[in-house]
């Protein structure tokens, strides 16, 4: 076969993802005096990990000096409901203060202590204060200084660039196809080691706290390519995202707001989390704080608009204008002064707690392809606590740079799978090419107001067994026939819409089989119709089959209880 006519870029190690566990991937394997070519699907610097507010768990014990790596684990563990894998944890809590002082050598400023040292907040499910945060801003802080590092570094940053299919050849990773976002060219990225930091898949739900490119293209790459994934029925609802106005419905209102004193009130003016959780209140564990406010307000103690209340206005207004800074200003435009009145809030997706399965050095099941963040699974297990979400993209995306560049540095470049690249381009060709056909904006209309529906916060399997059926018929029927209505490659957001849409879809579709096969509720997976003998410790491990049919297997767990500090 000849070469292909396409652009083809050689590197040593590729990092797919520009967030937080990418960049940090990528610093971590220019160490080794390799060519490390970063890629980005948006501008560098504009990942979701810039949204992250609340902190940055380690166990520094600079506020509470008991605390300690040995606890912070324990409260891991406890927090995922023992489904963690728990060598992934120690890695964790183990090298999460290295990373950060790294973070701070880099440049990034810490709110700090009177003694000068790194400041920490209490969050919810968590024995002591260990969250280190800047303000409200904590991951805009962690992106600022990773993106002036990246760019300090002999790291090649490829910006806009949409990698759309993971490349194998005699079963090990060879590279990328992906395509220009601005002009539409098709592109082949080799490489010897491939790192996927490409982020989690809010938005398969109507209702999200994500960046509009959090589709799932990591786990759905992942998937197609043979790659085992685990927990994916596990997604994070977070108890407060805003209510109104609708254009911001689901934006983050960070967890430090309850982590600085603020309460929960319904609609009578009840603090209604001692009905549920009396002990620590705002502060139980996320999936915990969420069900109780749908409970509210399903039982018609709710706000108006169908959400509750959180107030803060009884701190002092220093407190909430120095550690709150970022939350005056998005409910400023909403018409909200927090310092006076209370914001309403309800759950919103946040967080996947499954994905890509890895193991201690951040490999996969394909050698030479690791991954890091959000797109793994087995850190976090059945439900995330808040805070460890970036230093997971540290500690892991430090790891998989490393781990990378040393496989780089032992291995050769692999064949081309020419026709495997050559089907892909053809098969993103087609959808410009169809005279008639569905809409991409329609389809994803579809597809996330199911998830939101039928596999939300509450669980029921008549509702989930539903969502299956119409999945796999959407996979069938609709995707097939997506159309864009302009055929233009350049500056075509309708395009690129449609080939998320193909990934959103087999994402949406582990979740949903997932949850369907897990009988009991467990993390943040809550039936409401539980089966109270299937209280089994099990991950739930999602491949591609050699038939091409998704294949869901349960993988017993061997459990010790862990007495929480």
């Amino acid at each position: 076969m000849e070469e292909l006519p396409y652009r083809t870029i050689l590197c040593d190690v590729l990092v797919v993802g520009a967030g937080g566990a990418g960049c940090r991937a990528a610093i971590e394997a220019t160490k080794y005096n390799l060519d490390v070519i970063m890629l980005s699907k948006e501008l560098l610097g504009k990942a979701h990990t810039a949204m992250a507010e609340g902190g940055y768990n380690v166990s520094l014990g600079n506020v509470d000096p008991d605390d300690n790596p040995e606890t912070h684990f324990k409260d891991t563990i406890v927090g995922g409901n023992y489904l963690n894998d728990q060598a992934l944890a120690e890695i964790l809590v183990r090298d999460a203060s290295e990373r950060v002082f790294d973070l701070e050598e880099m440049g990034a400023v810490f709110d700090r202590t009177p003694e000068g040292k790194i400041a920490q907040r209490p969050f919810g499910k968590q024995s002591w204060r260990r969250t280190a945060y800047a303000s409200d801003r904590t991951g805009s802080e962690i992106m600022v200084t990773l993106v002036e590092a990246v760019r300090k570094s002999a790291v090649r940053v490829y910006d806009e660039i949409f990698a759309t299919k993971l490349l194998l050849h005699d079963g090990r990773i060879a590279g990328v196809t992906a395509i220009d976002l601005k002009y539409g060219d098709y592109m082949i990225f080799r490489a010897k080691a491939v790192v996927m930091a490409t982020g989690g898949a809010g938005r398969v739900y109507t209702v999200t706290s994500n960046a509009q490119l959090d589709v799932g293209d990591g786990y759905a790459m992942a998937y197609e390519a043979g790659c085992d994934l685990i927990d994916m029925e596990m997604v994070q609802f977070h108890p407060t995202g805003m209510v109104k106005p609708e254009s911001a419905r689901g934006r983050l209102v960070t967890e430090a707001v309850r982590g600085e004193g603020g309460i929960l009130l319904n609609s009578e003016g009840e603090r209604f989390m001692h009905r549920y959780y009396p002990g620590v209140m705002e502060l139980a564990g996320r999936d915990q704080v969420a069900r109780s406010i749908m409970t509210e307000v399903r039982e018609g103690r709710g706000s108006p608009d169908g959400g509750v209340y959180l107030s803060i206005s009884h701190l002092p207004r220093s407190i909430i204008e120095f550690r709150l800074e970022s939350m005056i200003e998005q409910f400023e435009d909403a018409g909200v002064d927090i310092r006076d009145e209370p914001m309403q809030v309800s759950p919103t997706c946040h967080h996947f707690m499954g994905g890509i399965k890895i193991d201690e050095e951040a490999g996969t099941n394909i050698p030479g392809l690791f991954a890091a963040g959000e797109c793994t699974g087995g850190v976090h297990g059945g439900n995330r606590l808040g805070g460890n979400a970036l230093a997971d993209t540290q500690v892991f995306g430090a790891l998989s740079g490393e781990s990378a560049a040393k496989f780089a540095k032992e291995h050769e470049m692999t064949g081309l799978p020419k026709e495997k690249a050559m089907k892909e381009f053809l098969k993103l060709e087609a959808m410009l090419k169809r005279e008639k056909g569905i809409s991409p904006a329609d389809a994803r209309k579809e597809l996330t107001d199911l998830m939101w529906t039928k596999v939300q916060i509450f669980r029921k399997e008549e509702e989930m067994a539903f969502a299956v059926k119409e999945l796999r018929r959407i996979e069938n029927e609709v995707v097939p026939k997506i159309k864009v209505d302009v055929a233009e490659k350049r500056f075509n957001p309708g395009w690129h819409q449609a080939i998320e849409f193909g990934h959103m879809v087999t994402t949406a579709r582990m979740v949903a089989e997932a949850a369907l096969i897990r009988k009991g509720s467990r993390g943040a997976h809550y039936r409401v119709d539980a089966d109270p003998e299937d209280d089994g410790y099990y991950n739930i491990v999602v491949r591609k089959g050699a038939n091409g049919d998704m294949e869901l297997t349960k993988q017993e767990l061997i459990i010790t209880k862990i007495t929480p500090p």
